[in-house]
């Protein structure tokens, strides 16, 4: 689950990182009033759930309270890559002399989280890894001990911090580190970390990504989901239990585990086709699981064909043949459906599919099924 910045940023400031002072708007009036509580220059900034806000136009500095009910009108009616703004953030500006990336993420190679950093800050760090990788300083944490504070003195150093600012980055950095194991996170990061003309450290931007297997421990961060950024489609899957992420291409996957997923797009692009969406149904889904599923898949009007990949282990290649059936009697499908079911009741789930009256493609081997998916999607095979 991702935090809008402002949630973000809270988070950090409750286990003792400094921040802005500010507030959140959803109105013209609302900036002002917050500009002229402030009494100084202010930056608006959109809160969407996207990267490239200042690019779109969605953070601007504001000098006057009436400047920021002017900027705040234009950002509220803009589209950030498809997402509307709905809200902005009215902080104090800051006068910058050094920006800073401070990171924390799991390095699931290593098995631990790995706290970040670069001198590089305010510009998106995969951008800083793929110009510059010597600029990013990585120290791993041992997830008994934590982290240490030779470990962030080694990071200051290591992006050639001033040593006055020493004291304040580790206290800043366990901060950052306390708010990332409160909320269960799998990302935290501030981006960026500035040193003022006054020779402070601020956190002027912050990014959480909550883990959602962790947010039954809590409720109170699960409330502040926004499903305003949700689309529909996503929502729906969501509340169904779904792990789904529509993308741009013409073939709809509904595979059975991540990796199956994972190795079910590669597999499609290899052999020249485009994914249209990642789609884990999970292990034991029954047949109301697998329709909806199946619904949100055919609801996407750039699918032009449709690929089923069913590993039944846990799950059972007969239930997913029952739920397949029942989204079909909802949801006329128009396109091409290609099946491939092996595994726990593979021979069932066949002759309830081969059964139905339905025309399907069917297919033993995944590079069988791939095969067959992009030429149907392309209309050179048809059921």
């Amino acid at each position: 689950m991702k935090l809008h910045e402002y949630q973000s940023k809270r988070l950090f400031a409750a286990h003792g990182v400094p921040i802005p002072r500010g507030d959140v708007a959803t109105t013209p009036a609302e900036a002002r009033r917050i500009a002229q509580e402030l009494g100084r220059p202010v930056v608006v900034k959109s809160q969407v759930l996207v990267g490239g806000r200042g690019k779109a136009g969605g953070i601007r500095l504001a000098q006057t309270p009436e400047q920021a009910e002017q900027v705040a009108g234009e950002i509220l009616k803009l589209n950030v890559k498809g997402l509307p703004v709905r809200k902005v953030l009215v902080d104090e500006a800051a006068d910058i002399r050094q920006e800073i990336y401070l990171g924390l993420v799991v390095d699931r190679a290593a098995r631990r989280t790995v706290m970040m950093a670069s001198s590089e800050g305010g510009v998106e760090i995969e951008e800083v890894a793929r110009t510059n990788p010597g600029a990013i300083k990585k120290v791993p944490m041992d997830p008994f001990l934590g982290l240490r504070s030779y470990q962030t003195v080694s990071l200051a150093k290591g992006i050639g911090l001033a040593g006055e600012h020493f004291r304040a980055f580790d206290r800043i950095a366990r901060g950052l580190y306390e708010a990332y194991l409160a909320g269960d996170a799998s990302l935290a990061e501030i981006n960026p970390l500035v040193v003022t003309a006054g020779g402070e450290l601020l956190a002027v931007d912050g990014k959480m990504v909550l883990d959602d297997n962790g947010l039954f421990r809590h409720p109170e961060l699960a409330q502040m989901r926004d499903v305003d950024e949700e689309t529909p489609a996503e929502r729906q899957a969501r509340e169904a239990g779904l792990s789904y992420v529509q993308l741009d291409g013409q073939i709809g996957c509904m595979v059975n585990g991540a990796g199956l997923a994972m190795a079910t797009m590669d597999i499609i692009k290899h052999f020249g086709g485009s994914p249209a969406n990642f789609l884990d149904i999970g292990g034991g889904a029954r047949a109301e699981r697998v329709a909806t599923a199946l619904r949100l898949i055919l609801a996407d009007t750039n699918v032009k064909a449709v690929l089923f990949n069913i590993f039944g282990g846990i799950t059972r290649c007969d239930e997913v043949a029952k739920g397949i059936l029942v989204a079909f009697e909802e949801v006329q499908p128009a396109v091409p459906l290609v099946a491939r079911l092996v595994g726990t009741n593979e021979a069932e789930g066949r002759a309830i599919l081969e059964g139905s009256g339905y025309r399907l493609i069917t297919a033993t081997t995944l590079a069988e099924a791939a095969q067959k998916a992009v030429a149907a999607a392309s209309g050179k095979l048809a059921a």
